[in-house]
């Protein structure tokens, strides 16, 4: 049995996505259905959130949970990350971002191989962003993908001793706010 795919223009993804009841990420014209996420990835995203909110309070900076999309018109994709900071005042579609300095996608075993490969290369291709940081929820680990002055990306790995440097926006938070509630550090 053959099945013809329909291939979507962004446009059309971003009129679908708002009247679906589910959220999808879009790649190369294709739409995904997403899955839901453990207690864990969510307390972790929500402290994230929690420290990186009151921070930016009173600057161009906003951060975004997983309900806004970002797109990347070189990759042609848009996905939901788990979290995403915009800081520049011209990014102003209701429904997706266009150049986030700082995203961070909390690591689930049915998306991590997408997160370390796929999104790793697409996110890359946002001249906006500074920094992508993935985050375990199986244990106390970060990894985060920095970009330097001359647009090389840099990978450092931190532990439960370390503390998480949010450079793009000026923010050092311990690894155990980071966990709260999920692991004991």
């Amino acid at each position: 049995m053959q099945v013809q795919l329909q291939s979507l223009s962004f446009a059309e993804y971003v009129e679908f996505e708002n009247n679906s009841q589910i959220r999808h990420e879009y790649v190369g014209g294709q739409v995904f259905a997403m899955t839901g996420s453990s207690q864990e990835h969510n307390l972790i995203a929500g402290n994230i959130y929690a420290r990186l909110r009151p921070h930016l309070r009173g600057t161009s900076c906003r951060a975004f949970m997983s309900d806004m999309k970002v797109r990347i018109e070189a990759a042609n994709t848009g996905y939901y990350p788990d979290i995403m900071v915009v800081c520049d005042p011209q990014d102003r579609d209701r429904y997706f971002k266009t150049s986030p300095t700082l995203i961070v996608e909390v690591l689930s075993p049915t998306t991590e191989s997408t997160d370390r490969r796929e999104k790793l290369l697409n996110y890359q291709k946002l001249p906006s962003l500074q920094e992508y940081i993935l985050v375990s929820q199986e244990e106390i680990k970060i990894e985060i993908y920095r970009k330097d002055p001359q647009g090389n990306w840099t990978l450092e790995t931190l532990g439960k001793d370390d503390q998480l440097r949010f450079e793009s926006v000026g923010l050092t938070v311990t690894l155990a706010e980071i966990y709260e509630d999920v692991f004991t550090v």
